[in-house]
């Protein structure tokens, strides 16, 4: 009896830790995105919603235009998605490639920009809406 007792809580756990981890890596909401660009912090605002299975969004680059997401794609933790940008005349695709580790989502943006492909990092904050403490 003893046994089945024990076997009974370690389901019951499991359960509940793989609830917390996907409720953890679900990236749906508003974020507040922050990367470096050349020691100058540059601020941006992802949205992503969820259909299904799958996610679609936006970016809101600090000069407000905004773009579309491509290709998202989504599996426990990690987070991809593309978002094309034009600046100063220039057209390009930049790829994020990202993990999400609760409230928080870190990683890295890529764009070839004039023939050179640049990497900077970004880490990005949940937004707080009205239901969860913020105003």
């Amino acid at each position: 009896m003893r046994r089945l007792t024990m076997v009974a809580l370690c389901v019951a756990f499991a359960g509940f830790a793989a609830a917390d981890d996907k409720k953890a890596g679900d990236p749906a909401g508003t974020w507040a995105c922050e990367s470096d660009i050349n020691g100058q912090k540059r601020a941006s605002t992802l949205t992503l919603k969820r259909d299904g299975d799958t996610f679609a969004g936006t970016m809101v680059w600090l000069d407000l235009t905004e773009s579309s997401l491509t290709d998202v794609s989504h599996g426990g933790r990690s987070l991809m998605f593309s978002a094309v940008r034009e600046w100063e005349g220039h057209k390009f695709t930049v790829r994020y490639t990202a993990r999400i580790e609760g409230d928080t989502i870190k990683g890295k943006a890529a764009a070839d920009f004039e023939g050179e492909t640049r990497t900077v990092g970004f880490e990005a904050k949940r937004a707080k809406t009205k239901g969860s403490g913020g105003t």
